[in-house]
């Protein structure tokens, strides 16, 4: 089980990845627009770069939702690598069988 701490960090950066993400990609479609100015495009880099660092989408982890852990996470269930086993063998995802060959 994951500190307490970190999922709650992650949860608080989810939320602020939410709140800045239409700031943040006005700003890069203006950063690649062409047809703007350089001047244009530099401000615009220089607000993304003052934008909070943690609404930057990338310093998001995908974390198990029952534990809390960050490695082993499959994407398409939100579950981790040990209690998506755990669940499988007990029958409860639906079209998840044991493999054998």
């Amino acid at each position: 089980m994951a500190k307490k701490a970190i999922i709650n960090r992650n949860k608080k950066r989810l939320k602020i990845v939410q709140k800045f993400s239409d700031r943040r990609q006005l700003l890069k479609t203006k950063i690649n627009d062409q047809s703007l100015t350089e001047d244009e495009r530099y401000e615009a880099r220089l607000e993304l770069q003052n934008l909070p660092r943690n609404s930057s989408p990338v310093r998001l982890c995908n974390r198990c939702t029952i534990t809390g852990r960050s490695r082993g996470v499959y994407s398409k269930f939100g579950l981790g690598r040990s209690k998506l086993r755990d669940i499988a063998m007990s029958g409860k995802i639906p079209g998840i069988i044991k493999a054998s060959w």
